[in-house]
């Protein structure tokens, strides 16, 4: 037997072999370079939050934490600031539910009204009722605004 007849069988088995490893091998490339399409982008909620939340987030406020500040300096303590629910009932604005929160002066006697605010259910958005103009203000706008306000101590 020659090799040339020992190698004959071989041979086209080899060729099927190389074949086999060339297709794999340009499959798995073919795998490598395609991109995969990125999954669909889910659209995110801002997060809900409760009325409390709400609240505090309006106590965060930086010109309401002076005006409170204000008011149990110049009350020498009879007098507070405090956040208190205008309306239970959500007030929708372009399809956004809001809070109806107002920022007041909480005294013995009484409760005085300083500002009226709408405060995101979704979100964080803090919109001012402007009471004069009977419009909303965006809380940069009424910071703009908003002068000075001379609160009168508790008696």
């Amino acid at each position: 037997m020659s090799i040339r007849t020992a190698l004959r069988p071989t041979l086209p088995l080899l060729a099927a072999a190389l074949a086999l490893a060339v297709t794999v091998a340009g499959c798995k490339r073919a795998e490598r370079e395609e991109p995969k399409p990125a999954p669909p982008a889910a659209v995110k909620e801002a997060p809900a939050r409760t009325k409390e939340q709400a609240m505090t987030a309006l106590l965060a406020v930086p010109e309401l934490k002076a005006w409170s500040d204000q008011i149990e300096k110049r009350s020498k303590g009879k007098a507070h600031g405090a956040v208190i629910e205008d309306d239970p009932v959500p007030r929708e604005i372009n399809g956004k539910k809001y809070y109806q929160l107002s920022f007041v002066e909480n005294r013995a006697e009484d409760v005085r009204r300083r500002e009226s605010f709408l405060v995101s259910q979704q979100g964080d958005e803090i919109v001012v009722e402007d009471a004069e103009t009977d419009t909303l203000l965006s809380l940069q706008e009424w910071r703009r605004n908003i002068k000075r306000v001379e609160l009168k101590s508790a008696d």
